[in-house]
Parts: C-alpha cells; sequence; structure tokens
C-alpha cells in the first residue's frame, strides 16, 4: 500500500486557526455527509493548506487526501455535447462503475443537464461519509476569446460572469434555465453542494490571446477582490483571473459553503521556459497561478495543469528534461517535467486534471518512450495511464484526474480532421483512426462488436439478423463464400476458402472501388490479370502478419495529396515510373517547419497506420488485443476493417472522398458513394490462382453489384469496461 505524508490536524471546542483566521469548529452532519462548520455558519468540506489538499472526516480531523479520478463527458454516440443527451440511468450506472474503479472525484468541465446532480445526490444517499464527489468546471466562452483575442471584452467578460453564475446556482439547485441551443438547461431543484470538491474555472487559455490581452490592457490596475486579488506581480490577463475567481467565490459564499477554487491552465502557458521546444507559441506567454491569491477565501486555491506526455513537442525534443529513465532505458521526460513544474510551486497544491493516452488505431504525437498520442491498445493504454499516474503522485501534486471516462465518438484530431467530412456527422460513426475519440477507460463500442468475435470463425455470424449480412455474388475458384456486413465503426468480411489458409504461399487480396478512378494493381500483385470499366481506390492484402495491410490508390492518397505537392509539398515528389499504383495508408504526426517560423528545424513525421494487426477480440482470451483487425482459422479468414481507411469520410450518409483537386484551405471535397465493390482475388507462388473473371485475362469491375446500406442517424453502440479501467482500478487501490 502507497502511502502519503499524512496530517492530522484535530479539532476542538476551542479555538483553530484556519488559513488565518480564528474560528471555532464543530461537525455538521448532512444526510452522513460531514462538513466543517465557521462561527459565521459557513460549511466545509474541503480547502487547501500549504501544498497539500485537505478533507474534513466524520472523526472531525482535517486529513491530507491525494485527489484520484476522472474527468466525464456530457454526451453519448450519436451526439454531440451541446445535446446532453445522458439519461439518470446512464449517470447512476457511470458512478458506481468509477466509486468501484476506486476513484474518489469525477470532474466535469461544464454544466450538465439537472439530471446530473439529482442522479449524483441519489447515488450517494446511502454511501456514508464515502461518497462520490465532483469537481464542477465552468466553461469559457472559448471561441470568443480566440476570435476576439481579449480577454477584457465587455461581451466575453459578460458571457462568462453570466455562465459562473450559473455552475453555482446549479450546483446548489437554486436556478431554472431557460432552454438553449448547445448548453445545458432546465429547472435546477437538487442541491449537491455537499459533494461538491472544487470550482474549476475555464478552459486551456490561447497563448496568443493571453500575449495580445497583456498588451492591450498593460495598464489595467492589479485586481483587489473580497476573497481572490492579484498580485503585484500579476499580469493584465491574470488580474483578470483573479476577478473571475473573486466572482466565484461571491456566488458560492451565497449559500454559505467554501470550496478550494482553482482556473484551468495547461503546458503551453505554463511558468516554465523550454529551450528544446521549437515552436515559439507553445513557449510564449505564461499564466501564472501564483499571481492570484486567495484574500478572505478560507476554502482554499490550488493550481491546475492538463499536462500529456506528448504535447508539446518539447516532451521529445528538449534536451534539459532528458535526465531520467524509465525501466526500458527510455527518458522519462514526463517525470522531469512534473518535478521542475513542483518546485515552481512549493507553497500551493498543484493537480494534474488532466493527462492519459488514447487507445486507438490513429495516433497525432510522438511522445517520449512510447507514450504516443494513440497505437495503443486496451492494454497499453492502461500501463501507461497508470505510470503517468504513478509520476504524479511521486512528485508529490495533490492530485490526478485522468482523461477520460468514457469515449467519444463526436471529437476530431488534427490529421484526421480534414477527412472526416460533413463534420457535422462525426458523432454518428466511431473514426478509430482519430485517437481523440478513444481516451475513455469506458469504451463505447460500434453496434456488432459484441455480436462479432474476430477469432477467424464464423459461427457469430449465424447470430445476425438475415437483412443484416449479405453474401458476395459472384464466383472466385478458390473461394467458397464471402459474408458482407457493417455497423458504425467497421466493414466486416468472414470468408470461407476451398483450402486453409497459408500465408506462408498464398495472399488474399481484395479491391475496394467506391468511385470513378482507382488504380491497376500492380503485376506482382494481380499476376497476368487486368480489371476494365473501374479500379480500387482500396487494396486489402491478407497474408504474414508484417505484410498484411490496406493500402491506398496513388492518386486517391489523402496523405499525399495533403502534403505533397499539390498540398503542403512536405514530402518528396517521386518520378514518373517510381511510383507504385498504390501506397501504405499513412497518417502525419509532425509537419515540417523551418526559421524563422520555428526555433530550430523541425522535420515532417508520418506513420503507417494502414497495417492490420492479427489477434482476437474475444475478451475472455488471454490473446486479445482491442487493436486486432482480422485473423484466420483453417479455410477461414475473419476481418473488420475501419471505414477511413476505404476511403469514407462519413459511412452514415455513404460520403467518400472524391478525387477534385484540394478546395482553397487546402480542404478535401466528398461525394456519395453507391456502396463498395469488393473485388477478391488469391495469388498462389507468385501467380492469380482464382479471380472473378473466371478464365478471361480481363473483367469489367462494373460487372460487381455494390455492397451498400441505407444513410443511418441513429447509431447502435454497447458500453464495454477496458482493459484499462482495471489496470487504473488496482492502481487506485494502492494509492491514497
Amino acid at each position: 500500500m502507497i502511502k502519503r505524508r499524512i496530517l492530522f490536524i484535530w479539532i476542538t471546542a476551542a479555538a483553530v486557526l484556519i488559513a488565518g483566521g480564528v474560528v471555532a469548529g464543530f461537525t455538521v452532519n448532512s444526510s452522513s455527509v460531514t462538513a466543517y462548520k465557521d462561527q459565521d455558519g459557513t460549511k466545509f468540506t474541503f480547502k487547501t493548506q500549504s501544498d497539500r489538499f485537505m478533507r474534513y472526516d466524520k472523526d472531525g480531523n482535517w486529513k491530507e487526501m491525494f485527489v484520484k479520478g476522472v474527468n466525464l463527458g456530457a454526451t453519448v454516440p450519436g451526439h454531440f455535447p451541446g445535446e446532453l443527451p445522458a439519461t439518470e440511468e446512464d449517470y447512476l450506472r457511470w458512478f458506481k462503475q468509477i466509486d468501484e474503479m476506486g476513484a474518489n472525484v469525477i470532474r466535469v468541465y461544464t454544466v450538465h443537464q439537472p439530471v446530473f446532480y439529482s442522479a449524483l445526490v441519489k447515488y450517494n444517499k446511502d454511501k456514508g461519509d464515502d461518497p462520490l464527489y465532483f469537481m464542477q468546471g465552468i466553461w469559457s466562452p472559448e471561441e470568443e476569446l480566440i476570435e476576439r483575442q481579449d480577454a477584457y471584452a465587455e461581451d466575453i467578460s459578460k458571457q462568462f460572469n453570466a455562465e459562473i453564475k450559473k455552475a453555482v446556482a446549479a450546483v446548489y439547485g437554486d436556478v431554472d434555465v431557460p432552454q438553449k441551443q448547445g448548453a445545458s438547461s432546465g429547472d435546477y431543484t437538487t442541491n449537491a453542494g455537499k459533494y461538491l470538491m472544487a470550482w474549476h474555472v475555464g478552459t486551456e487559455w490561447d497563448p496568443e490571446m493571453v500575449k495580445n490581452t497583456n498588451k492591450k490592457h498593460s495598464n489595467v490596475p492589479v485586481y483587489k477582490g473580497e476573497y481572490f486579488s492579484g498580485t503585484q506581480d500579476a499580469s493584465p490577463f491574470e488580474s483578470w483571473l483573479a476577478g473571475l475567481l473573486d466572482y466565484t467565490a461571491q456566488q458560492e459564499k451565497h449559500y454559505g459553503w467554501e470550496h478550494p477554487v482553482t482556473f484551468t491552465n495547461w503546458v503551453t502557458t505554463d511558468v516554465l521556459s523550454h529551450p528544446g521546444e521549437p515552436l515559439f507559441e507553445e513557449d510564449m506567454v505564461s499564466v501564472d497561478a501564483r499571481h492570484v491569491q486567495p484574500t478572505g477565501w478560507k476554502g482554499g486555491y490550488f493550481a491546475a495543469y492538463h499536462v500529456y506526455p506528448y504535447y508539446p513537442d518539447f516532451f521529445r525534443t528538449d534536451s534539459t528534461l532528458q535526465t531520467i529513465k524509465d525501466k526500458q532505458g527510455d527518458f522519462n521526460t514526463y517525470k522531469v517535467y512534473l518535478r521542475q513544474l513542483k518546485a515552481k510551486f512549493k507553497d500551493m497544491p498543484i493537480m494534474v486534471t488532466e493527462y492519459g493516452v488514447p487507445s486507438s488505431v490513429g495516433i497525432s504525437h510522438f511522445g517520449a518512450g512510447g507514450r504516443d498520442q494513440g497505437g495503443h491498445n486496451e492494454q497499453e493504454q492502461g500501463e501507461i495511464d497508470a505510470s503517468l499516474t504513478r509520476d504524479i503522485y511521486d512528485e508529490g501534486y495533490a492530485g490526478a484526474i485522468l482523461f477520460m471516462w468514457q469515449d467519444e465518438w463526436f471529437k476530431k484530431t488534427w490529421n484526421t480532421m480534414p477527412f472526416e467530412i460533413p463534420a457535422d456527422r462525426r458523432s454518428y460513426w466511431i473514426n478509430v483512426l482519430t485517437n481523440e475519440k478513444l481516451f475513455g477507460v469506458l469504451g463505447m463500442l460500434p453496434g456488432k462488436e459484441k455480436q462479432i468475435t474476430i477469432d477467424g470463425k464464423l459461427n457469430d455470424w449465424d447470430g445476425l439478423a438475415q437483412n443484416e449480412v449479405k453474401h458476395w455474388q459472384g464466383k472466385v475458384p478458390g473461394i467458397q463464400d464471402m459474408r458482407i456486413t457493417h455497423d458504425e465503426g467497421y466493414l466486416y468480411l468472414g470468408i470461407q476458402l476451398d483450402k486453409n489458409f497459408d500465408p506462408k504461399t498464398s495472399k488474399l487480396y481484395i479491391g475496394a472501388d467506391t468511385i470513378a478512378g482507382g488504380n491497376e494493381p500492380s503485376a506482382l500483385q494481380l499476376p497476368g490479370k487486368k480489371l476494365g470499366g473501374g479500379a480500387p481506390e482500396a487494396l486489402i492484402e491478407i497474408g504474414k502478419d508484417k505484410e498484411t495491410q490496406v493500402e491506398i490508390a496513388a492518386d486517391y492518397d489523402f496523405h499525399t495529396r495533403l502534403y505533397g505537392k499539390d498540398g503542403y509539398w512536405m514530402l518528396p515528389e517521386t518520378t514518373k515510373g517510381q511510383d507504385t499504383p498504390f501506397h501504405p495508408w499513412k497518417l502525419a504526426i509532425s509537419l515540417q517547419m523551418n526559421p524563422p517560423d520555428t526555433r530550430f528545424a523541425h522535420p515532417f513525421i508520418d506513420k503507417t497506420v494502414g497495417t492490420l494487426k492479427r489477434g482476437t477480440t474475444d475478451r475472455s482470451k488471454a490473446q486479445f488485443d482491442s487493436l486486432t483487425s482480422w485473423q484466420y482459422s483453417g479455410n477461414v479468414i475473419e476481418m473488420r476493417i475501419p471505414w477511413m481507411l476505404l476511403g469514407f469520410s462519413d459511412p452514415s450518409s455513404l460520403q467518400v472522398i472524391d478525387y477534385s483537386p484540394l478546395k482553397e484551405g487546402r480542404s478535401f471535397s466528398s461525394v456519395k458513394t453507391d456502396g463498395i465493390r469488393l473485388i477478391p482475388w488469391i495469388v498462389e507462388n507468385g501467380s492469380t490462382a482464382g479471380w472473378p473473371g473466371g478464365t478471361a485475362e480481363t473483367m469489367d469491375v462494373n460487372d460487381i453489384p455494390p455492397y451498400t446500406w441505407k444513410p443511418w442517424d441513429t447509431v447502435h453502440y454497447s458500453e464495454q469496461l477496458k482493459q484499462s479501467y482495471y489496470t487504473m482500478k488496482d492502481l487506485y487501490s494502492h494509492i491514497e
């Protein structure tokens, strides 16, 4: 059992010192929740003291605690956050699972619907003195701040203060919010204040906005408030923040409570300098929590940072962080960063309130020691999340709140966003190439993932409704049958061959043709045969493990079009005759940049993501791997192919990326497809052993009927606790 230093402050009827004020303390027991009560009647459950976060316990003691929790979103698949679709049933189920994982707090970014607060009170009703707490985030007018580049703009401050007032009243069940599109609303009648742990104000700050605010308002006086003030060193932006925290405290004081308060911060606006960071904007300005101080708020104050191990790039490029190695011999730059940051906050608590890695096929940033943003299966996700938590704990932080509880289908990330169009349909399908969607320790699985187990057996396909499975209608020597189905995440194929599959001597190819265009496979891929009337946009190659992949037609290749000579021109140009008809499916990881735009040269980096991993999706097996794409057994080959690898920008409306030149702003366009024409063939010992053209040397692709489906606006999904959940549960049981 890991133990942190424990401080007891025995509370008696005698006067005690709290944050500089002399008060008399005694226990208030309301619904079995213990609170400390000040002489003026103000109640406390939590406070900060020096660099510690304290909780008042049932025995009348102030006891140091390590905050361990998860961030909770407000949505489910098929919805965007502003729709706030979670139900009481959802919340109660999630609360129980989070509690059983060993977390002691949930952080929410914004005001949820009234049902969140009523459900939490309902859940905690029988929890006695060990409830599940929550940390209430207050969303900033983020888009307006970026657009206006001025935090002091009157309409921005007005919006922010209104959101603060709404949040406090909602927590205490004292507001009826009119309906407004994209925002929470309703009659908040449940007082959840006794389960509040802290206020978490704002979102990550745009450094250009912070810098411009400081420049534009350089003469603004330092904010001096009733409960929070700026110090003499406070920048104009930090003074603005002091005003927000003061207003939050004023609003809560009306309800007779005081809770610790913080504002959101992140690495990009931290208080350290990073000589190894190539991008100026990632190290151009600081927002310093030490420049805001509580002046009459006994609930306390702490610093909060979002710290991921792969962003910004200095986590892998800054040699000043390469001083501590992990067990594998890799530099643990995350731990060094945490140590350097904590050294700046010796006299106030600091928490990491966002961190973690996703369990996704796609990847968008590399981190030191393999702590990348994506490319991890569930087991790897759990191991990394746990190691990050240990680093935070060991470096003396007051808390660690993992990102994220549930997968979020609506999310986007920079290197797949250009290909997900139309953008307003992202929540209707799960693109496993977009890592941002898969941070959760609770998986939100597409509709058939629990119905079809990828294991090289097809008996589970027999349980699907007849109209959900189609049989490929052509004939190929060597192939008995090919079943096809799909869901919100994948195209599924179940193939029966005439004889056992041997990847040492045979390869199975499947061309996927969605629109006019495509490329003719090479002579090695389709020996002695030719396609006519069309050609594949994508080519599935099934063979040895290292060979098995989805490739994309050279003329269609999103990656080449966006980053080659017709786009950003960061890829080397190939001359005629050098290029192959199909390219590996790649995603950009880091763009090429050079001085004076950056401090030093920053090379273009990409990563192949079209490789198909062989394994099983059977969670009862030791060989389970959440990133499994295919398996074979005897004469059966079974696979699931992520939609984007086949060129789909939105399968829910049958949209695929088209061949047209990039539009202004280097943006793609899409077109509706009739479906997918699947063209299977077998190559044995370098010769085409069977293909749909029979004995002919050429076949017309248009003779193959397309596999198609009806557009969908309603999604089917299932929840699944990931392997990472159980890894975190084990860790939490050893941390106090």
